[in-house]
């Protein structure tokens, strides 16, 4: 049986999520929302239309989403070319292939956009495959992503551990049934992410990658590692 290492991307392998919310904001303010940026970034790792339900409330017009989906596209759309992966991220993919786990990304990102995040994590040797918001019909905190990931990397779900930074990337995964590991390089407390489902949590990749012999990736697992602080 295959053993699958489902990561999220931003906010957990690039570090684009502030880059989100102020695209988000300008393109809320664009049309004569104010929302604060502390809001938009607790939505962000939604669907679109789910992050502007949450922001918006369900009594808005739907008929301008696609609108201010389009506008926050466009604006993210201009940092492709300087999307910043996180520090040992790619390092941390390439340790989980040589120990012979399959690495699937899980994100909602598609197109030009998960292209140009998966050239900031410069990894794709080693990246199995993607699922993106073009191979599901429910975005997180659905557990359809997760089971997608799953089915390409043809693996059981008590052989698979996701990785993400947000408590909708927890809630997937537990439902899912699959292990959940958080990390805090997407803003999200520590506590969030365990009351979400997080079975361990992580400041970033490189904690994670120097931690992973005691981490749920272990195979025997080792003892707990010491919890780090914020």
């Amino acid at each position: 049986m295959n053993r699958a290492a489902l990561f999220d991307v931003d906010g957990t392998l690039a570090d684009t999520n502030h880059l989100h919310v102020a695209c988000w904001w300008e393109a809320l303010r664009q049309a004569g929302h104010r929302v604060a940026t502390h809001d938009i970034h607790r939505a962000i790792g939604l669907p679109g239309g789910d992050l502007l339900a949450r922001l918006l409330g369900d009594d808005r017009d739907p008929g301008g989403d696609d609108a201010l989906g389009a506008a926050h596209d466009t604006l993210y759309g201009t940092y492709f070319d300087r999307l910043p992966g996180l520090d040992s991220a790619a390092a941390l993919l390439r340790a989980l292939d040589r120990r012979g786990w399959r690495v699937v990304l899980v994100t909602s990102a598609s197109g030009a956009e998960l292209a140009a995040l998966r050239k900031a994590i410069d990894a794709d040797d080693v990246i199995t495959a993607a699922t993106s918001a073009d191979d599901v019909n429910e975005g997180k905190p659905a557990p359809e992503p997760v089971i997608r990931g799953l089915g390409f990397a043809d693996a059981a779900r008590h052989e698979a551990v996701f990785v993400g930074d947000t408590v909708w990337d927890m809630e997937a995964a537990s439902r899912a049934g699959v292990t959940c590991v958080g990390l805090l390089s997407g803003g999200i407390p520590r506590h969030d992410l365990e009351e979400a489902g997080a079975r361990a949590v992580y400041r970033h990749p490189a904690d994670l990658l120097a931690g992973l012999d005691h981490s749920p990736f272990a195979d025997p697992p080792g003892p707990p590692a010491p919890r780090t602080t914020p």
